[in-house]
């Protein structure tokens, strides 16, 4: 008997929290200094409860996307839990409204839920389950590195970044106001942490095409990993331009919407690399075709944000190459996820390895 058979939707929980990130996240588009998330628990009647989390970015977005939890938990009661099934359900009540933003978000945070649940109840951990061993994940670090006026401290917490877990790789935002004062940036981190370590620069949408020509012309000599998001995420005509006169690899993927949108992006974009998200891609049951879209195309796929979920993810992807780390979820977890020399640790316990500590949900709950 297949193991969704064996579980039925009871409830669905969710409990906005709000944690203090160890390091601030500047960005051009805004400081990260609060990190609003949502945690969903899909309840069974069989006693097993699957775990996920979403990102609000914003505080006001919690409650909005906790009254369309309680419309989809209204819809998929005593429903046999089978996300392809469920998923189309939702996806059929919603199509007026559309399946996007709040509303795609709260399904996805349901999606990842049920699939851990499948994982519980069937002894595996969530990669196991999808046909994969877990295994070490490749990782970089993606806590911090905002733009900062002091380059003499945006250095310094680079050399912490990769100490925490022994990275060989991490990330830096740029986007300050001058050609010349990224460089500058850039020069400060590498001079700390030396020309072995992998860097990425990612300018979250800031720049027009032509100055993503320009600044990516100039990036092109600083030994740089990939380019990521330099323009608006759904300028795939811009994207494509810039893969084609750019040495630098570009990175797009972490607004790509459903598998519709990532296929739309790498037949129009034509990137070095993809980095699907969670919450937008549609869950692990959007993962799943999002890694079998890239795999078509021979293109490398990487994680945005959810890292205990991601490796797992990653650890089934065929094209895997970097997991982003981040430890916002880490105060909320019994067992906080682990990076060893560099590597994600997939959990090889059943489920996707997240279980709350009660008392720090607690402590951190919005009211």
């Amino acid at each position: 008997m297949p193991v969704q058979a064996l579980l039925t939707v009871r409830a669905i929980r969710a409990t906005p929290v709000e944690v203090p990130p160890t390091f601030i996240l500047g960005t051009s588009r805004g400081a990260f200094r609060q990190v609003p998330l949502l945690l969903i628990d899909v309840e069974t009647e069989e006693g097993v409860t699957g775990r996920s989390y979403l990102f609000c970015y914003l505080r006001a977005a919690a409650g909005a996307i906790i009254n369309l939890i309680d419309d989809v938990e209204a819809t998929i009661e005593g429903d046999r839990l089978d996300p392809a099934t469920l998923w189309a359900k939702l996806a059929g009540r919603y199509a007026l409204i559309g399946v996007q933003g709040i509303v795609r978000m709260a399904l996805a945070g349901f999606d990842i839920a049920c699939w851990d649940a499948l994982a519980l109840a069937a002894g595996q951990p969530l990669s196991r389950l999808l046909g994969a061993e877990p295994k070490p994940i490749l990782a970089y670090n993606s806590c911090g590195l905002g733009l900062m006026d002091d380059l003499g401290a945006l250095a310094a917490e680079a050399e912490k970044l990769l100490a925490i877990g022994a990275f060989h790789a991490v990330k830096l935002r740029l986007g300050y106001p001058s050609l010349e004062r990224d460089i500058a940036a850039v020069h400060a981190v590498r001079k700390r942490i030396g020309a072995d370590v992998s860097l990425m620069v990612d300018y979250n949408q800031a720049l027009s095409v032509e100055e993503a020509l320009a600044r990516g012309r100039a990036l092109d000599q600083e030994n740089i990993y990939w380019l990521e998001e330099p323009i608006r995420h759904d300028d795939y005509v811009g994207a494509a331009r810039l893969a084609r006169e750019l040495k630098l690899p570009i990175q797009i993927g972490e607004n790509f919407s459903l598998p519709t949108g990532m296929a739309a992006a790498l037949e129009q974009a034509k990137p070095g690399y993809v980095m699907p998200d969670l919450e937008r891609i549609g869950g692990v049951t959007g993962w799943r075709e999002a890694g079998r879209l890239a795999a078509a195309c021979g293109i490398k796929m990487s994680s945005h944000l959810f890292p205990e979920v991601s490796a797992h993810l990653l650890a089934a992807t065929p094209t895997c190459h970097f997991l982003e780390y981040v430890d916002w979820a880490n105060p909320l977890l019994q067992e906080p996820f682990k990076i060893v020399d560099g590597h994600a640790v997939v959990p090889d316990r059943p489920g996707n390895g997240m279980v709350w500590d009660e008392k720090a949900v607690k402590r951190f709950r919005l009211t």
